[in-house]
C-alpha cells in the first residue's frame, strides 16, 4: 500500500467475512464480494481501476472483471487457485490458526501483516472455493482480454502453480517468484513491490508480457 499509494490512489478493501466487514454468510458468494467492490467504487466515484488480489481476493477480482469489465484495466493476481484441483486440502478443512501458522514463515514481519487473519470467518473462506469448484472463472475472465499477470511464489504450500496452458493468451503473463511461499509480498517484499510497480506503469491495453523485457524479470517467467 505504501509502495502504490506513491503513484496512485490506492484502497484496501475488506471482503465480507475478512477483517473488521460483517460475518454474513449469504454474502460470502464470489458475486456477492464482487457486488461489494461494485458498491464500493461507486460510492467513491471512482472509475477504470487496476485490481491486485491475494489468494481467494485474486478469485473475487476476476468475477468482478466479468461482471463489470468496463471498469477493469488490469488485474494481478497472487498465489490465486485457478481451478480446484490446484487447491491443497488442507486450506479447505484448517481452522484459521492452523492456516496462518502453516502458511506464514513465523517471521516478525509476516506475524505483523497477518494480525488481521483470526478475525476472518473460515465459512468465507469455504464459500469462495465453493464458488471456484462451481463456475470456471478464470476462463470466463481470461476470455475478456484484460491484462493479467498471475503472481505465485515456488514454494507456495496451498496452491498448486498453473502449467502453462493458462498463459496462452497474450493478454495473461505468469511468473514465480523463487523462493517465496504463499505470501511473496512478505517473503520477497523488495521484488514483489519492484514487479507490482512495473506492472501498474505499463500502458493501458499492453500486455503484462512486455515485463519479461526487463532483465529482472527474465529468468522468473512461465
Amino acid at each position: 500500500m505504501q509502495v502504490t499509494s506513491t503513484s496512485y490512489r490506492a484502497y484496501a478493501l475488506d471482503l465480507w467475512g475478512f477483517g473488521v466487514t460483517a460475518h454474513n454468510v449469504l454474502s460470502y458468494s464470489l458475486e456477492q464480494q464482487a457486488t461489494l467492490l461494485d458498491r464500493f467504487l461507486n460510492e467513491m466515484g471512482i472509475g477504470k481501476i487496476a485490481l491486485v488480489g491475494h489468494g481467494l481476493g485474486g478469485l473475487v477480482g476476476m468475477t468482478f472483471a466479468t461482471r463489470f469489465p468496463q471498469s477493469v484495466d488490469r488485474v494481478m493476481a497472487v498465489s490465486c487457485p485457478l481451478d480446484y484441483a490446484a487447491v491443497n486440502a488442507r486450506l479447505r478443512t484448517a481452522a484459521l490458526a492452523e492456516l496462518s501458522e502453516w502458511l506464514s514463515s513465523r517471521s516478525p514481519e509476516a506475524a505483523t501483516a497477518l494480525s488481521d487473519a483470526p478475525k476472518a470467518d473460515i465459512q468465507a473462506i469455504a464459500a469462495s472455493l465453493v464458488g471456484l469448484q462451481a463456475n470456471n472463472t478464470f476462463s470466463s475472465f481470461r476470455a475478456l482480454n484484460i491484462p493479467c499477470l498471475l503472481v505465485y511464489g515456488d514454494k507456495d504450500p496451498a496452491i498448486i502453480t498453473p502449467d502453462g496452458e493458462y498463459s496462452l493468451s497474450t493478454m495473461t503473463h505468469q511468473i514465480e517468484l523463487e523462493g517465496s511461499g504463499h505470501f511473496p509480498m512478505i517473503d520477497e517484499t523488495t521484488r514483489f513491490n519492484r514487479l507490482l510497480t512495473d506492472f501498474l506503469a505499463l500502458d493501458s491495453g499492453l500486455s503484462p508480457r512486455e515485463l519479461q523485457m526487463k532483465e529482472e524479470w527474465r529468468r522468473r517467467v512461465r
